[in-house]
Formats: structure tokens, sequence, C-alpha cells
């Protein structure tokens, strides 16, 4: 089987022999029920080939849709005339790199048309290409823009360059409402959505397909879909992998599948992951290796958010839906950009809470975090990590605790904000990562971070206290009978009570019961 890894033109897929997942059937749903749409998912999650598989369909390329549902309607397979708009082609670092790209594109389609306008602004020269494509053609234009929101993601942490950016794209698509009685249809897509006062502001035509149960399937790859395409490749992977299929279709579905747009409906596979994965028959963090969400960290921190709330706190359908708040709440970010993902719906007040979608993205995304939240991140790697895995199944509470009094001990780290928080935001990070090795739960008691470690052979019960003694937390831990619940546990059980000083940044006191 040949794997379109990276291939996001349609044509090449389809003429060169690529394993093709048929989403005609939703395309031809869109096309035939609305004109203008907008639709945001995670990157690499198949965007841009539903671009291209629109101008093909909207080309009249019938000859590439036989077999696929699309060629069984009744369809005029007519050429339309179509802008097709690709903004993820550049780097984009200053206002000239943004308009610079714009100018590409509108000079190839004014000479394509014959338009005398380029002269004018750039919102001004777009608009009089949609008539002009109108007029020349005798047909209704169809408008493709893929990755919208390219320049805004880069310029997140340059306020002002945003704002560049914004002025300049809020006017240049504004002429997809003004030239209305010019165009078939139009199709948008992006990341994130940057809503209300923004970019988005004056398009409330435009219908947004993101969170809608119908469309939920229309990128990525569900577990059917694998299922029917791809099981032969499923006995392969599992077979070098020395798995039953069955294994091997759980392990998949632990690392890659998780994604959901709306509640309920199906979960998605990720599905540049899951295609590198079947060709190489190896299991790897394939999406998140090809990317780095520094940007999100920059948020995270800029705010100081709690992290142990990206899975506990509700969130309103609006919240979501925007990330223009990200200065205030950095999870819409999180979640538009495919980190996090919805997980229950709370229908009464509409909010939902978000989680890790699977394996792949939480540990990858945790290991990211650790270097910027730890001090001494020189020292601060996965074998580090793993010294603290073998002092938790050994047994060595001593030893684990040295460990962990010395990841803070010299202290040579930026606290950002409130310094307990970031105490707390390093523990997360912390426990978190070593909860991908061993059974850790954690709970937050009163905005303090509680932890049960478990292995085959021991179980820790750790108190964390702010600026108070490890003596205190182990009151706590026997007041509030933490240990109860394992009394007749045959395992060896460790209290331990650790409190951290905000004055000297350090674990300053620690008991072990």
């Amino acid at each position: 089987m040949k794997y379109p890894i990276g291939i996001q033109n349609f044509e090449k897929i389809r003429r060169e022999g690529y394993a093709y997942v048929d989403k005609t059937a939703l395309m031809y749903k869109m096309v035939s029920e609305g004109s203008y749409y907008f639709l945001s998912r995670p990157r690499r999650f198949g965007k841009s080939l539903m671009v291209s598989t629109l101008a093909a369909f909207f080309s009249g390329k019938k000859d590439l849709f036989e077999g696929l549902y699309v060629s069984t309607v009744d369809w005029e397979w007519m050429e339309y005339p179509i802008l097709h708009l690709d903004l993820n082609v550049k780097k984009y670092e200053t206002k000239e790199d943004l308009e610079k790209i714009l100018n590409r594109h509108l000079e190839q389609w004014e000479q394509l048309y014959d338009s005398p306008y380029a002269d004018r602004d750039l919102e001004e020269r777009f608009l009089h290409v949609v008539e002009l494509a109108h007029q020349k053609t005798d047909m209704p234009v169809v408008i493709l823009v893929d990755e919208y929101d390219k320049p805004l993601l880069q310029a997140i942490d340059n306020q002002a360059l945003q704002t560049e950016y914004r002025n300049t794209l809020k006017a240049f698509y504004g002429v997809l409402k003004s030239c209305d009685r010019y165009i078939r249809f139009a199709f948008l897509t992006g990341v994130t959505k940057f809503g209300k006062v923004s970019v988005f502001s004056d398009l409330n035509n435009l219908e947004d397909l993101s969170y809608l149960p119908q469309y939920s399937t229309i990128c990525g790859i569900s577990e059917d879909e694998m299922r029917q395409l791809f099981d032969d490749e499923v006995g392969l992977l599992a077979e070098a992998n020395s798995m039953t299929k069955e294994e091997c279709y759980n392990r998949l579905r632990r690392d890659f599948d998780g994604y959901h747009f709306c509640i309920p409906c199906k979960g998605m596979y990720n599905p540049f992951s899951l295609l590198n994965t079947l060709k190489n028959k190896v299991f790897r963090d394939y999406w998140f290796e090809t990317g780095t969400p520094s940007f999100l960290v920059y948020q995270l921190k800029k705010t100081c958010y709690p992290l142990e709330n990206m899975t506990t706190e509700e969130l309103s359908t609006d919240t979501l839906n925007s990330i223009d708040i990200m200065d205030e709440n950095p999870l819409p970010l999180l979640y538009q950009s495919g980190y996090l993902t919805l997980k229950s719906y709370n229908e009464e007040f509409d909010t939902y809470i978000l989680g890790f979608p699977n394996r792949e993205v939480e540990q990858g995304f945790i290991k990211y975090l650790l270097p910027f939240y730890t001090p001494n991140t020189d020292r601060k790697s996965s074998f580090a990590v793993s010294q603290f895995v073998k002092d938790v199944r050994n047994g060595d509470a001593e030893g684990f605790m040295h460990r962990l009094q010395d990841f803070f001990a010299n202290g040579d780290y930026q606290v950002v904000g409130n310094t307990e928080k970031y105490f707390q935001n390093t523990l997360y990070v912390f426990f978190r990562l070593l909860g991908f090795y061993v059974n850790v739960e954690r709970h937050t008691t009163g905005g303090r971070m509680d932890v049960l470690i478990q292995t085959p052979d021991y179980i820790y019960i750790l108190e964390l206290k702010v600026n108070q003694t490890a003596t205190a937390a182990l009151q706590q831990i026997g007041e509030k009978g933490y240990a109860l619940p394992f009394a007749s546990d045959p395992r060896q059980l460790f209290k331990i009570g650790i409190n951290f000083s905000t004055d000297t940044k350090l674990i300053d006191d620690w008991k072990i019961a």
C-alpha cells in the first residue's frame, strides 16, 4: 500500500495510486446544502487535502472521483473559476511577509483574468479579481482559503504585529461578503478561530462546521475507516511488533485515537501518526515530533495558568470557539491546536471539560513542558526521570525524596507570577510524566496537590505543603484517613510529607512515615 504521508494534493493521490479515505460524501453535503463554510482542525489533520479535493471537484475532474461516493450523485461536473489562497507556505515575521504572499496570489489571478486594478489596495484588488473571474467565465466563483490563521499564530507573542495581520486579513476576507452575488462556494480552514472583534467579525455568513456532529469525521480517520481500509496493514504492524492484531488495534487506539469535535461523536485518529506507524511498522510520536508548541507554552506561562486545571476546568461553547481571550485563558488555544480535546459536555450549562486526546499528545506535551517548568533544565532528561522511576519501583522512598529535593536544589530558574503556583505547576508536570511509567493519581484539595503512587509492591501517599512543615503534611495524611483504603493491602505503604518554601524556592522539609 502507498501511504500519502505529507501529500496534500488530491489529484496526485488519486493518479498515483495512494491510499485515500473517502470523504466525498461529506464534501458533497457541504456543496449541495450551503455556500460559505469554516472548518477548524489541528495541524496535519487533512484540512489541506479537503481543500485540494474541493478544488478538483469544482474543476470538473470527474475521472479523479471514480469509485468514490461523489461519483454516484447527480452533479454537472462543470469547471468553475477557483481562487485558491494558501497561507501555509511562508514564515510570517513582518507585515511585509503577509503582503508579499497576498500580492503573489493576486498577481497570478490578475494575469489570469486581465485585471487592470493592480495598483489598488490588496482587498480592492481581490474584490475586482472576484468580479472579473465571474464576468469572464460567466460562472460563479469558488474561493478556497487554506490555513487562514497561519500569520496570526506566528505572531501570537507580538501584539503589534498580530494587530497588523488582523487588520489586513479582516479587510481581505471581508470581500467574501461584499462579493456574495459572484460566489458559488467559499471554504476557509485553520487551526484556530479568531472571532468577535477580529478577522471574522464581518463574516457572519460563514457556517462553522467545527463542532457539528454531522461533520465530525470530515477530517482524520475513524475506527471504522481504519478497519475497512487498513486492516491488513494493521495485521502486518502487529506481526512486526510481536502483537496480536487486536492488541495492535488497542495500542493504536491508545496512542493516536481520541480526538472529539463534538459530544457525543466518534473519536478520530490523527491521520499523520496513524499512517506513519502503519508505513514504518514502528510506534513513535510522529505528530508531536513535527511541531513544537512553543507559542502554547508561552501563553501558559504568561497567564501563570494552573496546569492541573487543564483537564478539570469547565469552558463554555463561546469560550472554546474563540482564542481572543487567550491572554486570560489559554485553554481554547490548546484545544483548537489539538493538544486538548472534548471529553465531556454539560448540556444544562452548555459547558465542556477538556482532556488529552491520546497518549502521544499527553506524553509529548508533558515532556515538552518539563524544561520550561523545572530548574536546572540541562539535567532534566529522560534518563533523570528514569532514576525516579527506579526508586519508586524498588521501594526506595529516601532515594526518591533526595532526588526530588535535588530537583529544586539550585533554584536557578525564572519564576513567572505566583511562586506557589509555579511550584504546583512544576510538580504537576513531574508527576504527570512519572505517571507514564507507574500508576500516579493526583488530587487537588484547596489548591494543594496530593499524590498517590502505586506499583505492584509499594504504595506512596504524598502530601504537599507550601510554607508550612512536613510534620503538618503527615498530620493531614493521618487526620484525613488517606491510608485507610489500603489498610488490608499487602504492599508496603510510605506516607511522605513535603514542604516547599517560596522564599528559598526549595523543598526545605520532608519526612517519611
